[in-house]
């Protein structure tokens, strides 16, 4: 590309972006080519504490060994004919001592062309300045990349919110506590993937457009296959592929992966998401409330290595068991309703009124069943702080889920809180066929009545229970969520490393998109 159009099309024509330019030019008129490659670094900044940090300057002086390290500029402080330059490596920050007589007449030339944020390559030998840094003494020098646009300044990075998620790359390079959380997000995901093998459960893939909209109550996006000219949604859940593996004869799964709700933006929900489902066939959804509890203090231990967590001003206690309640009875705690009158439409529609921004239209149509989960929202689920399993959820809101056999207006079900939020949600499943049949047709019924969250009729997995579901337990747990209350994030944005933004306009309009180079 040429550099007229990359000052066009950045629409940054402040000095330091011409300074930059114009030092890229002078590195190719010189022969020195400003993007190189073949530039391997065979020590990192870690391995080179590790191994010499510890050493004396006099220690060091005795070694002769040449390493290559690479890394970006973070911080230059050049004294004319030497200087100190800071890079981070990807993993750690290092020194690199520059000196004139220490360099080939070109390897200087090329460093006397180097910008805060360039990507650069040094061989040398370490030692220890008169301060007692640990350093390189660079006998060879090169600017592997130039960077045409600055960085902010280090100390504060990008202070902007919307800018810190749009412009990801930058906030990484300035922001150490980013680089921490997206880190921990991997380290967190790692050990609950291990964990599952260690389970004997097999990780699977299932699609990611289904011609259905199921698995669970959400507005799907939607999309169209123009070879097979049918319409495709972006799935809201892996269910029911994963209980048809279940049929097929694999008795545990799991899936992580990405699913796809086209649904509010908030600072729990992103469009694009990340969960775990996993399904384990001879086994009720008591079972999976332990094994959840083993999983999260799993975590706390190996990977946290405390049994409590800070979120906000909120200090929550990762100890096991975890505190177990039922619906209708956290609902009838909270409200002041015996458990019988937490059946009652009118004192339930009492209730909800008192809070003043519902409305009377909003609810005197709902079932009891319905208004005792509006009640749990609006009354208990935001004081669910500590880890709290909820169970026994209404039939009428569970349409996956088997029934209670001694109660069949409730389901062997479980929410999983912490911090007021929903974290996992897991149930014994429906496997009678003809119970899920009837279970979607109400959903249907539901859906011609405005309900955009209703499941459609999946018959083909009517088809697959006909052929035999063993009993089965399944869960699935939000990963975003997960990791923002275990790393402290305020966002669900700061635990992706890409989230969803409004669209960016790059271009004024009287401007086109840069040509190819």
């Amino acid at each position: 590309m040429e550099d007229g159009h990359i000052n066009k099309w950045t629409n940054l024509y402040n000095e330091q972006i011409k300074v930059r330019i114009d030092k890229k030019n002078k590195m190719a008129a010189a022969a020195q080519n400003p993007y190189k490659n073949g530039f391997t670094p065979n020590i990192s900044a870690t391995k080179m504490q590790e191994l010499y940090g510890p050493k004396s300057k006099e220690e060091l002086a005795e070694i002769k060994t040449t390493y290559q390290m690479a890394g970006r500029a973070l911080m230059v402080r050049d004294f004319g004919k030497a200087s100190f330059v800071k890079i981070f490596d990807g993993h750690d920050n290092f020194q690199l001592y520059v000196k004139q007589e220490h360099l080939s007449a070109d390897d200087f030339a090329e460093y006397k062309l180097l910008d805060h944020g360039d990507i650069v390559y040094a061989e040398g030998t370490p030692f220890k300045t008169n301060k007692g840094e640990l350093s390189l003494s660079a006998t060879k020098f090169h600017i592997l990349t130039k960077a045409i646009r600055p960085l902010p300044e280090k100390f504060h990075g990008l202070t902007d919110a919307e800018l810190k998620y749009r412009m990801r790359y930058v906030d990484l390079i300035t922001n150490d506590e980013t680089r921490k959380t997206l880190k921990m997000r991997s380290e967190i995901v790692r050990y609950i993937r291990q964990f599952f093998y260690g389970h004997d459960y097999m990780e699977v893939e299932t699609p990611m457009l289904h011609s259905i909209a199921g698995g669970a109550a959400a507005r799907p996006f939607n999309t169209h296959h123009n070879a097979l000219d049918m319409d495709l949604f972006m799935r809201i859940a892996p269910e029911l592929h994963l209980k048809r593996l279940i049929v097929g004869g694999y008795p545990r799964v799991f899936e992580m992966n990405r699913c796809f709700r086209n649904e509010g933006l908030s600072i729990k929900h992103n469009p694009e998401f990340t969960t775990i489902e996993f399904y384990c066939a001879y086994a009720t959804y008591e079972d999976l409330i332990k094994f959840t509890e083993e999983l999260i203090g799993g975590i706390a231990r190996d990977v946290l290595h405390s049994e409590s967590i800070q979120y906000g001003d909120k200090n929550i206690s990762l100890a096991r068991p975890y505190k177990r309640i039922t619906m209708r009875d956290a609902v009838s705690e909270k409200i002041g309703l015996t458990l019988s009158e937490t059946k009652n439409k009118d004192l339930l529609i009492k209730k909800l009124l008192e809070k003043n921004e519902i409305d009377l239209k909003d609810i005197q149509n709902l079932s009891a069943d319905k208004l005792l989960v509006k009640c749990f929202e609006e009354f208990v689920e935001h004081t669910l702080i500590q880890p709290t399993f909820i169970t026994a959820y209404p039939t009428e809101i569970s349409p996956l889920a088997r029934r209670n056999e001694k109660d069949p207006t409730i389901t062997d079900r479980f929410e999983f809180f912490m911090n007021g939020w929903e974290v996992a949600n897991a149930f014994s499943e429906l496997n009678d066929p003809a119970d899920q049949l009837g279970r979607f047709a109400e959903q249907a019924i539901q859906k011609t009545l405005g309900d955009d969250e209703a499941c459609d009729v999946d018959y083909d997995f009517i088809r697959a229970l006909e052929y035999g579901m063993p009993p089965t337990a399944g869960e699935g747990i939000g990963i975003d969520r997960l990791v923002m209350l275990l790393t402290n994030s305020a966002s669900i944005r700061d635990v992706i490393a890409f989230p969803l933004l409004k669209e960016e306009k790059l271009f004024a309009e009287n401007e086109s998109a840069p040509p190819a180079p």
